[in-house]
Formats: structure tokens, sequence, C-alpha cells
């Protein structure tokens, strides 16, 4: 226990700025209420996109996406397969801005040509071609790592560009017959099949009246009813994949009708651009942050309003659009947007969150020329391993730059807490309580004494106990506190590739459980609790 203590301080003494260094740790509440869950996500809540851009694709004098697209991501690279293995079922989504002008060489009599740039093309490019030969290449690693499928359709297929980016005229769905037949032939999975990217509201790039998309969903259900025959293997069908507008989502529910759309998808990108000089103020402002909790509330009363039978994912976030930003987008301090994201969606019964991208550009999980896991990439690995689907409501007694977020845990019984710390200055000392004990403390007339540490009570619910009990915590900080560093220390140990090129150890340190928990400045913690009383848990 002692060691625990000594690693603690020494991480709150690393991080902290000299003149916070001499200050009194601040004292903070996080009470967790486990009587009922107030969302419930997808079991396989983590996800993470492969994107189709080529090399060409370029913002601000960069060009960062190298081999890493869908059709020349090296497949058999050594660390691919056992980055994706880590998760024991990782979603992965394909598809993107290029998606809606890619052909499916099936059925086709024209040659399967690339993506070049051209002047006059969506995005400055031509129509690309995605090959069965290397959809089976694909394949073949989406089998041997277990990963879960979603697929990206082109929606604009047969559609013709009217004025600026409006499209009409009616969705020519052969070619996407002809590619989930051959899909269906081969004995592929494809959990979902998303139908469009952006195309919704003002679109990007492009956009499609919400009447004729809801009307070409219809098709696209009647295909997958069609061509999958037997209900167990119906795969969910999604939309429309683009950024929320509540009036456009709205008529898309109501013109494709019940039943038909299985699952909302929207993007967010709520940092702004690549090139926004801001953006490392912004991930630490809990303001700026809490702006996204508007979308995520406002699709989930969409959705309670027009579309009981859907689920809202978010099947794309970067936080930064266009590439992502160099060194903040690829360091620790992307783990504190990302992370916060992930806790705050999950409270609106969002059911996937994909990260844009597991590689490519600067915000992926790895990195797009080594491969090498960036500081998210164990975040997410973490958030994966610990958290459950279940998700508990917490109430804070302390400043807005402490975050916290709850779930049942996921390997077993009782509770894992995501804290972060926004502050670059203050340590807290986290009393964790469940709302059991507060209410008998509430009817008995009970209350604590002032002043001094406050016994934390994390493990009971409405029956004490004098059993020693631990719990098992995991702090997450940036090397050499510096918080655009691109190796993260995991309990004060950097987090990187064994001598055999294996993912590290995630271990945990123990305390006890009638000790607050100590967070250091920008840092992030994960409080597994397996003692502590929640019915919605058990």
């Amino acid at each position: 226990m002692a060691a625990r203590h000594l690693l603690l301080l020494a991480l709150v003494c690393l991080h902290a700025p000299h003149s916070a260094s001499a200050q009194q740790p601040e004292e903070a509440t996080v009470i967790v209420k486990g009587s009922t869950k107030i969302a419930v996500t997808d079991v396989n809540y983590i996800c993470a996109t492969i994107d189709w851009w080529p090399p060409e694709k370029c913002n601000y004098n960069q060009c960062p996406w190298g081999q890493s697209s869908i059709l020349n991501l090296d497949l058999d690279h050594p660390f691919l397969a056992q980055a994706i293995q880590e998760f024991h079922n990782l979603r992965i989504r394909l598809g993107g801005s290029l998606q809606d002008r890619v052909v499916y060489d099936v059925g086709t009599n024209s040659p399967c040509s690339p993506f070049t740039n051209v002047s006059n093309g969506l995005f400055g490019f031509s129509a690309g071609c995605l090959s069965m030969d290397r959809w089976d290449k694909l394949n073949d690693l989406f089998q041997k790592t277990g990963a879960i499928i979603t697929f990206g359709l082109n929606a604009l297929h047969g559609r013709y560009n009217v004025q600026r980016s409006f499209w009409a005229g009616k969705w020519n769905s052969t070619n996407t017959y002809d590619f989930v037949e051959y899909t269906i032939s081969k004995g592929y999975p494809v959990d979902s099949w998303e139908f469009g990217n952006e195309l919704s509201g003002h679109g990007t790039g492009a956009r499609v009246d919400a009447k004729l998309y809801g009307k070409d969903v219809i098709e696209l259900k009647s295909i997958l009813r069609q061509l999958y025959r037997t209900p167990l293997s119906q795969p969910l069908l999604l939309a429309p994949g683009g950024f929320f507008d509540q009036q456009w989502y709205t008529q898309l529910l109501q013109t494709s009708g019940h039943g038909v759309v299985n699952a909302l998808t929207h993007h967010i990108y709520n940092l702004g651009g690549g090139d926004d000089v801001h953006l490392m103020r912004k991930i630490v402002d809990p303001k700026y942050l809490d702006r996204a909790e508007d979308t995520y509330r406002d699709m989930q009363l969409t959705l309670q309003r027009h579309g009981t039978w859907a689920s809202s994912w978010v099947s794309e976030s970067g936080g930064v659009f266009n590439n992502g930003r160099q060194l903040v987008s690829n360091t620790f301090m992307n783990s504190i947007w990302y992370l916060d994201q992930l806790g705050m969606a999950s409270k609106y019964n969002t059911k996937v969150f994909c990260r844009q991208t597991l590689i490519g550009g600067n915000y992926g999980l790895l990195d797009t020329q080594t491969f090498l896991p960036n500081p998210d990439y164990y975040s997410a690995l973490l958030w994966h391993r610990l958290m459950g689907n279940g998700v508990l409501s917490v109430d804070i007694n302390a400043p807005r730059k402490l975050r916290a977020y709850a779930h049942c845990s996921k390997r077993h019984k009782g509770i894992t807490l995501l804290l972060i710390n926004l502050s670059n200055s203050t340590v807290y000392n986290v009393t964790l309580q469940n709302d059991l004990n507060v209410s008998v403390e509430r009817r008995t007339g009970h209350r604590r004494r002032s002043g001094g540490l406050r016994r934390a009570v994390s493990w009971l619910g409405s029956k004490q106990s004098s059993e020693s009990t631990k719990r098992d915590e995991y702090h997450l900080t940036a090397k050499d506190g510096d918080h655009q560093s691109r190796t993260m220390l995991l309990n004060g140990v950097p987090l990187e590739l064994g001598d055999g090129g294996g993912v590290p150890a995630l271990n945990p340190v123990p305390a006890a459980v009638d000790s607050p928990v100590h967070l250091a400045p920008t840092s992030i913690a994960f409080v597994v609790l397996p003692r502590f009383e929640a019915k919605a848990c058990s």
C-alpha cells in the first residue's frame, strides 16, 4: 500500500506546476446512483473506422493518409491483426467521404480504377473502385481477427448533381445488389450496412433531399430482406451517416417508416478544423466540451418522438475534421477529448461510437506510417475492457473541471468509474459515494462532519461491512508532463510495445476502497469497484 501512495504522489508532483505543488489537494465527491440504468450501450460500443482517402488527400499543406485506406492498407502488417484482436471483437466501420463515389467491381464491364485527382470531382477526386479480390482479402483479415463489420454503401450511384452541392434523381441500386449478393455468397458476415456518408442536411460536398433518401432506404431494406432470407441473418440497416439536422432526420424517419432504419447514424467533429490554433484549449474547456451534449440529447429526443424502433450510433468521430491535427489528435491530450465524448454519448443511449480512424490521417488509433499505437488506442482498449454496457447516473460535487462517468463493470460485478481532470494545476481527492448511503444519511438525519478527509464508502450499499476490500485504479498521464506527448503512462509506466511487438499488459494498482482517489492535474483514471452495491448491475 505504501508503494502505491508513493507512486501516486510521484504522478502528482510530476504533472502539477511548481507553484501548485505546495497547494493542498481539492476535495471532491462523486455520488454514483446504482439503482437504475439511465442508458444501455451495445456490448461492442467501441468502434474504429477505415476510410477511402488516397495518399493525395491533403489539407493545410499536409498529406497524412499514406497507405492507410480500404484500397491500399497493408493487411499483412504484423501488428495490424494483433491490434484488432486485442479487443476481442472490435467493431470496424468501412466508409468515409469517398464512399459515395465507389463502384463495386462485381457484374461490371468497366476496368477497376483507383481514385485520382480531378478538378470537377466530388472532393476533388474521380470515382474509385473496390475489386472483389481486395474485398476477399479484407474479409480474410476481419475473420482472422473477429472484427464486427459495418460497411458504408454508395448512396449517390445513379443520381446527378443539379446545382452546387444538391443531388437529385433516383438511387440506382443495381451495383449494391450485386455487391451484397456476392458478399453473402462468400459467407462474409457483415453486421450492418450504412447508406451514404454526410449527405444529410446541408451535406458535406453533396446533399440529398430527406424524402428521396427515405424512399431509397426503403428500397435498400427490401434488397436486404430479399437477399438475407432468414430473419436471424438480417443485418442492420444504418442511415444516414451525416451531421445531425433534426428536421432532416425526422423527415427520413417519417418517410422510411417503422422498422426500416435500425439505427440513425451521425458524425461528431466538435473541436474544429485541423488548422485551429485553439484546439488544446478547447479540449480542457468544460463549457466547450458540453456543447456536444445538445446533439446527443436532440438525437435521443428525435428517436423518442419519431423512431422508437431505432437506436443512435456515432458512426464517425475524429474531434478535429480534415485529417485531425498533428501533435494534438495523436497525443495524450486527445484522450481527454475522446474518453469524455465516449462517456457523454453513452448517457444518451448511443449504442456505438466509431472513432475516425483505426489508422489513417493524424487521428488514427494507430500511427499511419509505423502502425504503432497512439495514446487513444490504449484509452479505447481500457474502455472496451472495463466499461460495461449499463450506464449509471452520477452527481459531482466539484468544479466543472472534474468529469465523471459510471458504468456497470464489464468483466465482473460492481461498477467502473471514469474520472477526468481537465485542470492543469489542481489535484483532486475524490471521495466516492453510493447514493444508497446518501439516502440512508438523509433518512436518519446523520451527516458527515466537516473538515478533514471524508471516508469513502464506495463499496457499500445500505449495509456497512468491516470487510477489507480493494479497488483497482488505472491512472493515465502524459510522459514527462508533456500533454502533447505521443507516449502515455499507465500508473507511471510508459505504454509501449514489448520486445516481441506485443501490446503491454494494462495492469491496475490496488487501493483501499475507504480512501479517496488521488487525481493528478490533466489526468484520467478508470476506477474499478467490484464490491459496489449497484442493483442495476446485478
